[in-house]
């Protein structure tokens, strides 16, 4: 572990300490919790406990119990690593400071925009059946993959030989043997994985597939070549789909709101960029708005895979 990447890990649990603390701080503090706790001068609240366990999603009421304990221990652990790091006095390490407030300016932008994109609109009955039937890759003719990957490390101008041997082969092992022939790099992958599991936009072409087709992907270190194994119908009907459905499109709402906030503060504060410092030629505010303004476990119906959406649809649109 990196001094750099301890110090961090130990500014926020500072932090967190101290937001929780302010939280249930003030002079009718003790009267509105419980001590749930004592950890040696200090005190750990049920106020705590409970803003812990709320940044724990689907607790089952069977598991409260267990959970509560396990918040509890992560909660006394935290009390006894922040006290001892108070005795070493890092609490004053500028590295720390300047970590704590870091993390500070974090939580804040977060809790802004979630507070912002907390007012949309869920989205309605017309517009969730109207994203069932427009996605029938994802419901109604949904499948499970098997897919077999290799992920190869190309010298340039290796390319078209890959290509044609990919064309020409009746399986991955046939690819796998010319590569070893020509000491060509390459890691071995894949599983099996569900429609939603695969990135949305190359669904259309996934659903395509015919078992036993290769397709090639150019990626950001090389080229990946898919071989569907097989795969089997696992069709969701509009009542199973609709939970799913309206998450996705309601974080979709949400991103899309924090993006045109993220724009419109941009566009309406004076931001003078100093010495040799300028502005990026593209600006990153579409995605971090929209990874501010999301859950952390991405969409319901969509997750992004280890290639790039664009290049994946563009390398299976040419499918042998």
């Amino acid at each position: 572990m990196t001094d750099s990447g301890f110090i961090f890990r130990l500014a926020s649990t500072v932090a967190l300490s101290l937001t929780l603390a302010a939280c249930g701080s003030g002079s009718d503090s003790k009267g509105a919790t419980q001590v749930a706790a004592k950890v040696n001068s200090g005190e750990i609240t049920v106020h705590q406990v409970n803003a812990m366990l709320a940044r724990t999603p689907n607790i089952k009421p069977d598991q409260v119990e267990k959970a509560t304990e396990l918040a509890l221990s992560r909660l006394v652990d935290q009390e006894l690593l922040v006290q001892r790091a108070k005795e070493k006095k890092l609490d004053r390490d500028p590295r720390v400071l300047q970590a704590i407030e870091a993390a500070q300016r974090d939580i804040l932008a977060r809790s802004y925009m979630e507070q912002y994109t907390a007012t949309a609109d869920k989205p309605t009955a017309t517009e969730m059946r109207s994203f069932f039937d427009a996605n029938p890759a994802l419901f109604a003719e949904r499948r499970i993959y098997n897919l077999q990957e290799l992920n190869i490390t190309l010298e340039p101008g290796q390319m078209d030989d890959l290509r044609k041997t990919v064309s020409e082969a009746k399986s991955l092992n046939e690819i796998v043997s010319w590569l070893r022939e020509h000491n060509i790099q390459f890691k071995a992958g894949g599983g099996v994985r569900a429609a939603e599991q695969l990135p949305m936009e190359a669904l259309p072409r996934f659903a395509k597939m015919k078992d036993g087709q290769i397709g090639l992907v150019q990626t950001r270190t090389g080229v990946l070549a898919i071989y569907l194994a097989g795969s089997r119908p696992a069709p969701l009907d509009f009542d199973k789909a609709t939970p799913f459905i309206e998450r996705f499109l309601l974080n979709r709402k949400r991103a899309e709101m924090a993006q045109a906030e993220m724009k419109r503060l941009r566009d309406t504060a004076q931001i003078a960029y100093m010495g040799n410092f300028k502005a990026a030629e593209v600006a990153p505010a579409e995605s971090h708005a929209a990874a501010l303004a999301t859950e952390s476990g991405g969409s319901a119906v969509s997750a992004a895979g280890a290639v790039d959406a664009e290049a994946m649809q563009k390398g299976l649109s040419g499918l042998k």
